[in-house]
């Protein structure tokens, strides 16, 4: 009889025949073990709570017939199953290969656990499921802003015109809320059509979403960007002029162009933002400032259109720094010293998806430690 222990961890919220078969392939190397991240855990890294609460997690994973244990995991942040780790002592940790991380690779060699990283196979005769597929169908995608953010404000562009990037993103995860993954236009869109991306024309749903989130006499107007990204499918190029909606719009489509767009593009998550976080406090609009943040949105778009890494993370860190200096409450000091002393000197570049917090989305070649991908949607 095998008495090896063996370690898994995960959400595993909204479960599915994926999951059973990722139980059952990992028990064949020893007793199962596995450690189900906790509400408030998820809550910290995501910005929201899980469909099922740990309770009900930790009961429908401890009934499958794989499973030895399941139980909360104990820790906090990306590798809350540490304190398990030194509990329960496993021989071996078993993660999928969507789920491998060198972070989590290097913890087990610290503690000299095996870690074997498994592909997805299904049950013979039942198709391939994961929970980001499972959730597709259920969500709306989401928009990341990759260069020339505030650009779509008119009293940004109304000081020089310039361009915004945005790509829509499959939910291939639980991004954070108040993060700068448009979020908050995004619960706006599922109000207005379910949980099915809408049929028609996407810009023309994009300038009802756009008033549906801005009715007469709103305080703060949400820019377009966020609309615009969220039902336009693929890449867009937003020029702005002092108005709300952009004067031109260039999108792509192209599968090859979007692939390689999903390939170097990593997100590194930070704390969320904090709530009541007033980003345009300060305020330093500059003709010469406003430009170079426009500028760096063509830069961006044309990067995109060469596949060109260097100069896409060029347009991404010259965003990153027009903000640091147009509107200083957008650039936390801590996220300013972490970008500058690790990301910007070791990677083609970088900047930040959200005011005060959110993720750093990075242009890399090579995999960035701690960072989740994401899949531009076309």
């Amino acid at each position: 009889m095998n008495e090896k222990k063996v370690l898994v961890s995960g959400c595993f919220d909204l479960l599915h025949g994926g999951h059973v078969a990722f139980f059952k392939t990992a028990a064949m190397f020893g007793k199962l073990y596995v450690a189900v991240g906790a509400d408030a855990n998820l809550l910290l890294l995501k910005g929201k709570a899980p469909y099922f609460s740990q309770i009900e997690r930790v009961y429908m994973v401890n009934s499958i017939r794989y499973v030895e244990e399941a139980f909360v995991a104990s820790g906090s942040g990306m590798l809350d199953f540490q304190p398990d780790l030194e509990r329960i002592k496993p021989d071996i940790f078993v993660v999928n290969s969507d789920g491998h991380t060198p972070d989590k690779e290097k913890l087990c060699n610290k503690y000299g656990i095996e870690y074997k990283v498994l592909e997805r196979i299904p049950e013979e005769g039942l198709p391939a499921r994961a929970s980001s597929s499972a959730k597709k169908e259920l969500k709306f995608p989401y928009r990341a802003c990759i260069a020339g953010g505030w650009m779509d404000q008119p009293w940004v562009s109304e000081v020089h015109s310039g361009s915004v990037v945005v790509a829509q993103l499959w939910p291939s995860i639980e991004f954070n809320d108040r993060s700068g993954m448009a979020t908050s236009s995004r619960k706006v869109a599922i109000d207005l059509w379910g949980d099915q991306y809408p049929a028609g024309n996407a810009l023309k749903n994009a300038r009802l979403l756009f008033g549906a989130e801005n009715p007469p006499g709103s305080e703060y107007i949400s820019g377009s960007q966020d609309h615009i990204g969220l039902l336009n499918p693929g890449i867009s190029r937003l020029f702005y002029d002092g108005h709300y909606w952009p004067k031109e719009i260039n999108s792509t489509v192209d599968k090859e162009t979007c692939d390689w767009l999903s390939k170097v593009l990593y997100l590194v998550p930070l704390k969320p933002r904090p709530e009541n976080y007033n980003p345009i406090k300060e305020k330093n609009l500059t003709k010469d400032l406003v430009k170079k943040l426009g500028n760096s949105g063509d830069k961006c778009w044309q990067s995109i259109l060469k596949k060109d890494v260097n100069l896409l993370g060029e347009s991404m860190t010259e965003t990153f720094l027009a903000w640091k200096e147009m509107l200083p409450f957008t650039v936390p000091d801590y996220v300013y010293k972490e970008m500058t002393k690790n990301y910007f000197p070791v990677y083609s570049g970088a900047v930040t998806s959200g005011s005060g917090g959110g993720y750093i989305i990075v242009a890399s070649e090579k995999e960035v430690p701690g960072s989740v991908k994401l899949k531009v949607r076309y």
